[in-house]
């Protein structure tokens, strides 16, 4: 099988389905969207993401990684830095610094087994005096209720990065592929056996935003590239 070009195949496609979703997503032209277009763009970004994970592992095949050394912890001193000019030590850095980019996680997210749906609120709480204040109805979720698309935006550049940049988030894979073995092989012998790490990357069953019938390009190429990926996980698994 040439693994190159079924790659480079389905980022292509990748790559196309972010351009659409990041065209909706501009039609607002603020930094909120109508609810009905934030659930469009949603409802083709998560699959969309589930797909790039996917390709990431499939493009991490084979690739093994050195980890570095743990580095001994420094004693925490206390902060020099203070918010007031007039005072001595260090300045703080400025708050209106641009946020850092969040990279696309790596693993999927598991499902939420055991939890209560949490019920949709309906209402708002009110303090009413009898004779006095006057009841009014709760106004219904409307489709063209504004929803902040902040967080939205920055899955779709962390998205957008991870595409433009398969070799660098193939590498992050083998090294947290390199970590789990070596928590693994410590917990073998008795050491740091306390806290509980994923052992597998991909969710059992449906991949996120799965579907079994494709009803758009996404889903089609999240059915393929999650086979690739399974492939390409059960010949180089060591744990």
């Amino acid at each position: 099988m040439d693994w190159n070009a079924a790659i480079e195949k389905n980022r292509e496609a990748l790559k196309r389905i972010l351009a659409t979703l990041v065209a909706m997503a501009a039609l607002a032209g603020g930094a909120t969207l109508p609810r009905h277009l934030h659930r469009a763009v949603l409802r083709l970004l998560r699959p969309a993401e589930a797909a790039a994970r996917r390709l990431i592992i499939v493009t991490a095949r084979g690739l093994v990684v050195a980890l570095p050394q743990a580095r001994p912890r420094k004693p925490k001193l206390k902060s020099l830095t203070w918010r007031d000019a007039g005072r001595a030590g260090v300045p703080a850095p400025s708050e209106n610094l641009a946020p850092r980019a969040l990279p696309l996680p790596l693993l999927d997210p598991l499902p939420r087994w055991g939890r209560r749906a949490r019920p949709a609120a309906s209402g708002v709480p009110r303090i009413s005096v009898p004779g006095f204040t006057r009841l009014f109805r709760v106004r219904p979720q409307s489709p063209d209720d504004p929803i902040d698309a902040t967080r939205l935006a920055s899955r779709l550049e962390a998205l957008a990065s991870a595409l433009d940049d398969l070799p660098g988030q193939a590498r992050r894979f083998a090294r947290w592929r390199a970590r789990r073995d070596a928590a693994g092989a410590q917990a073998r012998q008795g050491r740091h056996a306390g806290r509980a790490r994923r052992l597998w990357p991909l969710r059992p069953g449906r991949p996120p935003g799965g579907r079994r019938r494709p009803v758009h390009e996404v889903h089609e190429v999240l059915n393929v590239v999650h086979g690739l990926a399974f492939w390409a996980l059960q010949s180089t698994d060591t744990s």
